[in-house]
């Protein structure tokens, strides 16, 4: 969340920034609801500032013996009118703040100014996409074919845009979850963490999932608790009105999670296979810093996505999210795309963003420098590293063979009891 202080102070840029992203009907509207309560809160001003004077008129007519009963009647009206001013008043400020919570954050000055996901640039491609001398199967045909899949089966569970996995496929799904979440701690130094999959309302607000995105959450009947859409809620969380010590930061996070998501407004977009599904696994990277090592820290953070993808040996690209495409509360996001063969396209499968202190102000997160009075807001980082299924998905479509099966990446052979190829077997 925007500090009301800057916004009012800094009005024009944030307007500007508002205007790069394609939102600036919520500031318009901070602008004419702040004018109003600057008036009514002069008004409060001037009748207190009325109610001391006569008051100690009063004082002092009584002092004197003097009749000081016209007075008294008009501080009455007086008390009256600033109790009415102060209840509208704390309307205007309610308004304000539900505006400033709906309020995107401000894009950092390296984001490209552009409407949508066209107007991103590519800052790498890594590997080179293989050509294929067979016909190319999608990874949904490709786990059917061996029974891996079954799309099936899990509509009948429980609805479309489910999985259900089995046998070296189940494996698989393990295994990455195991390799990534073994690199990011071993490799990079990450401490591991396995948070609760259910949140409630407070942390959804805090990392920016509520008010805006309530529609693509899942929310249980009759409780303030969510299905978490990511494992960034439930981490960013973790140290919620705290005050840390500078000395301890940065603090690196990696865990696994489930993840939930009711995809509204996805209709008919990846109906099939598992790129976009209800319900998916995902390794999420979470970093707590100080502002200024931050985007050094976002590099860092991107490096180590990176990383997974080149041990596994999938192409894939990093793209700079413009100014439209950006996320609600971040100030500067990439975008790793692993190749698609099927699709004959680059897909997202991790998004690395530097939120500032947006998230840290709404959870009340902040550090004390050494030597130094008072606290201060840290900044907050998350990036997928990476999301499983789509991993299990490109993997499927990279790997593929003519004969129907699929090698498995040497990285994850050890985790998958050497395993090297997946084959059509009666267990599957």
């Amino acid at each position: 969340m925007l500090e009301i202080k800057y916004v009012r102070q800094n009005i024009s840029q944030v307007r500007d920034a508002m205007d790069r992203r394609g939102d600036t009907a919520n500031i318009d509207t901070f602008e004419e609801i702040d004018q109003e309560r600057r008036k009514i809160l002069n008004e409060i001003e001037q009748l207190r500032h009325r109610r001391n004077v006569v008051s100690d008129e009063i004082a002092a007519m009584k002092s004197r013996g003097e009749d000081a009963d016209s007075f008294i009647s008009e501080m009455r009206e007086v008390a009256a009118r600033i109790k009415a001013f102060e209840i509208e008043l704390a309307g205007y400020e309610e308004k304000i703040q539900e505006i400033l919570i709906n309020l995107p954050n401000i894009p950092h000055e390296s984001v490209p100014f552009g409407q949508d996901e066209n107007d991103n640039p590519v800052v790498r491609e890594v590997g080179v996409p293989q050509t294929f001398d067979f016909e190319v199967l999608p990874h949904w045909t490709i786990g059917e074919n061996l029974g891996i899949l079954d799309f099936e089966r899990a509509a009948k569970i429980t609805g479309a845009r489910f999985p259900l996995y089995f046998g070296a496929g189940a494996r698989m799904e393990r295994a990455l979850i195991s390799f990534m979440i073994d690199l990011h701690v071993g490799s990079h130094g990450y401490t591991e963490t396995l948070p609760p999959f259910i949140v409630n309302s407070r942390s959804m607000t805090n990392t920016g999932q509520l008010p805006k995105f309530a529609e693509d959450l899942f929310k249980l009947e009759g409780r303030d608790y969510y299905m978490i859409p990511t494992a960034e809620v439930p981490v960013t969380n973790i140290h919620q009105q705290e005050i840390l010590d500078e000395n301890d930061l940065p603090f690196y996070y990696v865990a696994y999670t489930p993840c939930f998501r009711s995809e509204a407004g996805s209709y008919g977009k990846d109906t099939r296979g598992l790129i976009r599904q209800h319900q998916f696994n995902k390794v999420e990277l979470v970093k707590f810093t100080t502002p200024e090592t931050s985007y050094q820290e976002l590099e860092d953070l991107l490096d180590n996505a990176e990383t997974v993808l080149k041990l596994l040996e999938l192409p894939y690209r990093t793209v700079l999210l413009c100014t439209g495409d950006m996320g609600f509360a971040s100030a500067k996001t990439y975008d790793i795309e692993v190749w698609m063969p099927a699709q004959n396209r680059y897909r997202e499968i991790s998004s690395c963003s530097n939120f500032e202190s947006f998230q840290a102000r709404r959870a009340g997160i902040r550090f004390k420098r050494k030597g130094q009075k008072g606290t201060q807001l840290l900044h907050t980082l998350n990036g997928s590293g990476l999301a499983v299924g789509r991993t299990f998905a490109a993997i499927l479509e990279n790997f593929q063979q003519a004969d129907g099966s699929v090698i498995v990446p040497e990285a994850l052979r050890p985790y998958m009891g050497g395993l090297q190829k997946i084959e059509m077997t009666r267990n599957q």
